[in-house]
């Protein structure tokens, strides 16, 4: 982590967050170009990422929601510093309580926050490295690092493979011996070699059998309460969402369209996407009225052209004149709760008994 001559750390901000907030983001946009011809001109631009405003509060879980294409596995890369963002900040309180802001820093100046920000990725079968033994998957943080002595770093890795249900005889073990709850679990340990404060989990029970789900989850949560973690839990099923989160932020065409904590919005949602979304989650229920499934038209907007005004209301059954022309902006309906919808407070949408929403905790 360099640092000039005044003790400055790269990227510092005189910036004051809630003492509970570990991430702030704020204005984040992450615009891909689109190149054509054999001079490989910039003729558009993917607006991936378009303006987000999120807070992550320390030691809880934000579920990111959405459909595939609406730019929530682009954010959880831009809050790793994967892809750099085309604008926006991301201010993170580091440990000694001070503020910086992550979005312009160069690579060498990353290296300190990249032990602090991991990832559990999505596919188990492709994000482990079929050449190499767990010992050396699970060690390479370590190693690289050199956070921990050479001599030990195989005591380190079986702590972890315990730690994560694993048992320590496996270390010597490839990949292709486990299945893929086992090897989603080798892929939560590496996450956790280097101690993070911050996990980002990218669809990451979504590629494994219904019935390995609930361990894995399970174990997140478990993990979360033993290691002081803080998730950023991306997904598309909000049935998982409404287990592993405290508060839910909707996406839609790279942009937020309502956060909430978890049970108000399952309860009550106060956007018509939310609404849509929350009418897919299967009912744990079957003796329970079947509830009616809203069926959006059309696609997902393409994220090169968004729609003017409000990007959702090519498929909004409530959308009015004022939609087609006046974007909504993200802004509190009732006390803790957002919404970027200009009807939010007027409409009465439908969401999930409390009955349902508990019996399928």
């Amino acid at each position: 982590m360099s640092a000039g001559r005044n003790g400055h750390v790269a990227g510092q901000v005189d910036d004051t967050l809630p003492e509970d907030v570990l991430l702030d983001i704020r204005g984040l946009t992450k615009h891909f170009p689109i190149r054509r011809g054999l001079l490989s001109r910039t003729v558009g631009q993917i607006r991936a990422v378009d303006g987000v405003e999120l807070q992550v509060r320390a030691r809880r879980t934000i579920g990111l929601v959405g459909e595939s294409g609406c730019g929530k596995s682009t954010l959880g890369r831009c809050v790793l510093r994967v892809y750099p963002p085309t604008s926006g900040e991301l201010l993170y309180r580091r440990p000694d309580g001070n503020v910086v802001n992550l979005a312009p820093l160069r690579e060498q100046d990353l290296l300190p926050y990249r032990r602090q920000i991991r990832m559990v990725f999505q596919d188990p079968f492709s994000s482990l490295n079929p050449r190499m033994t767990l010992l050396q998957i699970v060690g390479e943080p370590l190693k690289v690092t050199k956070v921990v002595p050479a001599d030990e770093i195989e005591d380190r890795v079986a702590d972890l493979l315990r730690r994560v249900g694993l048992r320590p005889e496996y270390i010597r073990r490839y990949p292709n011996a486990f299945s893929g709850g086992e090897r989603q679990r080798v892929g939560i340990a590496r996450a956790l070699a280097l101690s993070p404060r911050l996990v980002v989990a990218d669809e990451a029970v979504s590629a494994l059998d219904v019935s390995v789900r609930a361990q894995i989850l399970n174990l997140l949560k478990d993990l979360q309460e033993t290691e002081d973690l803080t998730y950023l839990f991306i997904s598309h099923d909000l049935g998982m969402v409404e287990y592993m989160a405290d508060e839910v932020v909707v996406m839609y065409v790279g942009r937020v369209v309502e956060t909430a904590p978890t049970d108000e919005l399952f309860e009550r949602p106060l956007h018509p996407y939310s609404e849509a979304l929350l009418s897919a989650v299967p009912d744990p229920d079957p003796t329970a009225a079947k509830r009616e499934r809203i069926i959006l038209r059309g696609e997902v907007a393409d994220p090169s052209q968004v729609p003017d005004g409000c990007p959702f209301h090519p498929r909004c059954f409530y959308a009015q004149d004022r939609c087609r022309t006046e974007p909504p902006p993200l802004r509190e309906i009732i006390p803790g709760r957002q919404a970027a919808c200009h009807f939010a407070d007027e409409l009465h949408l439908r969401g999930i008994p409390e009955a349902a929403v508990s019996s399928g905790r």
